[in-house]
């Protein structure tokens, strides 16, 4: 059963369905409900109106004997108000769901037996014991307005079938109060209602399988394009060329949306990837020069202890041991490593710590206090001072200010300068311009990158722009500490 419905696909179809099937089945019932209703109160008119007819004949003096009572469709029982059946329908065999079962009529005195002839007072009388015993409601020749209705059948001539059957009041002059029992048929009801449950249950399955088809084959061409996707996806994970792309399907809906996203997450991660494998190569670049010398310096030694080059092989292992210590902190960079935010660094006092000891630096600056790392700061700080010092003429000047709720510090020297064409590029890791590489001892170009790392992590930026004084200016902005 997980299988089968293992897909999106027949999942959506089983719903889709589902809901179908209930609302169908809801409509179905609804339907019959509201058909039976409506012929079954049909068949309680047709029912009442004969059942009016014979009582108007009744009131308006007929006798039993002459009503006419011939209709096999409808069935007729007028009952007297002791339950004695009157008349009934020619050709009655059985009746049931009527006051009464009696098919064959009694007969009955044409005019009442109590009291004496021209005796007004005991009419009178007489009128009003036959009021208490029901007719009290109705006046001689007046029919009932209010009729009641039973569901029966009845045998007619051999023919049995279901009737809605009324019943009518009404007093006849001199007889007292007769019941007219008259039925409609409920054949055209229940063939109407049977019709409509085999269309139902005909038509039902049908519209059921063709909306699973139909959302099936929706479905299957919606999903189409997330299975051209996932397919590129296992082939770019078989081949890791992450240089390919997912088909983008030309729909403008979600999954024209998710192929893209994913287009952007392969360049993202082909640019990581590949950033990653330039930060590999490019280390080993750097660590096999010192690596080199000191082996050499090393194997002269070893052959010829006298020419040992002490201060090189101190220098070489200098060299090794902060380009160790650069790559370490990339790699904890890159790794999401985040400053504390609830530590506070005084950027002023800082900035004068890191500038003690150097030559020709002048710091100007208030205390101003961010959140993040001190040891991280710190290393910003001295690295941008470095680059400074390395490429200034005469003087380096260190500016801390506060703008709006950002802390901006700037490092200016007299220097050449950095090309507007190389002030982004500057700040990637292991690029030296020519000019920095001619007067480099040792480094590797990874402090620029190391410092905007730094920055970015802490809520900051680092750039560089023209110095007043003619030379490069970096500006770093943090944000204030809360």
């Amino acid at each position: 059963m997980r299988r089968l419905f293992g897909s999106v696909r027949a999942r959506a179809t089983l719903a889709a369905t589902l809901v179908v099937a209930v609302a169908l089945v809801a409509a179905g019932a609804a339907v019959l409900i509201s058909l039976y209703s409506n012929l079954t109160e049909q068949a309680g008119t047709e029912a009442e109106r004969t059942a009016r007819e014979v009582a108007a004949d009744l009131a308006g003096g007929r006798t039993s004997d002459q009503l006419s009572l011939d209709d096999d469709d409808r069935p007729v029982q007028v009952v007297a108000e002791d339950g004695t059946l009157v008349a009934a329908t020619e050709g009655l065999e059985r009746i049931s769901g009527t006051g009464t079962g009696a098919v064959r009529p009694q007969p009955q005195p044409s005019a009442p037996t109590t009291g004496a002839p021209g005796d007004d007072e005991d009419d009178d009388d007489d009128d009003d014991d036959d009021g208490s015993r029901g007719s009290a409601t109705l006046r001689p020749g007046e029919i009932g307005e209010d009729a009641s209705f039973t569901d029966g059948s009845a045998t007619v001539d051999g023919t049995t079938a279901d009737y809605r059957f009324a019943a009518v009041p009404v007093e006849v002059p001199d007889r007292g109060t007769f019941t007219v029992y008259a039925g409609g048929p409920l054949a055209a009801e229940q063939s109407a209602v049977s019709t409509a449950q085999t269309v139902m249950l005909i038509g039902f399955p049908l519209l059921l399988g063709v909306v699973a088809g139909v959302t099936w084959l929706v479905t299957r061409r919606a999903l189409l394009p997330v299975e051209g996707i996932r397919r590129e996806m296992a082939e770019i994970t078989a081949s890791e060329d992450l240089s390919r792309r997912v088909p983008e399907p030309d729909t403008h809906d979600e999954v024209a949306r998710l192929a893209g996203t994913t287009n952007e997450t392969l360049a993202a991660l082909e640019t990581s990837v590949e950033r990653q494998r330039r930060f590999v190569a490019d280390a080993s670049h750097e660590l096999r020069s010192p690596i080199a010398s000191l082996r050499t310096q090393l194997e002269v030694a070893a052959a010829h202890p006298e020419l040992l080059d002490l201060h090189g092989a101190v220098a070489d292992t200098v060299r090794l041991q902060r380009l160790a210590a650069d790559l370490l902190l990339l790699a904890r960079l890159d790794a999401g490593e985040r400053p504390v935010s609830d530590a506070r660094v005084d950027l002023a006092a800082l900035a004068r710590e890191e500038a003690a000891g150097r030559k020709n630096v002048t710091v100007r600056a208030g205390s101003l206090e961010v959140a993040g790392s001190r040891g991280q700061l710190g290393r910003v700080l001295a690295n941008l001072l470095d680059n400074a010092q390395r490429h200034a003429r005469s003087a380096v000047t260190v500016v801390v200010r506060r703008e709006g709720d950002r802390a901006v510090l700037q490092v200016a020297d007299d220097g050449d300068g950095v090309p507007a064409a190389d002030r982004e590029r500057i700040f990637e890791r292991f690029v030296r311009l020519d000019a920095a590489r001619s007067r480099d001892e040792g480094g590797a170009g990874l402090g620029l990158a190391i410092a905007r790392d730094v920055a970015t992590r802490h809520g900051g930026t680092l750039t560089v722009q023209d110095a007043p004084a003619g030379g490069a200016q970096f500006e770093l902005r943090l944000p204030l500490a809360r």
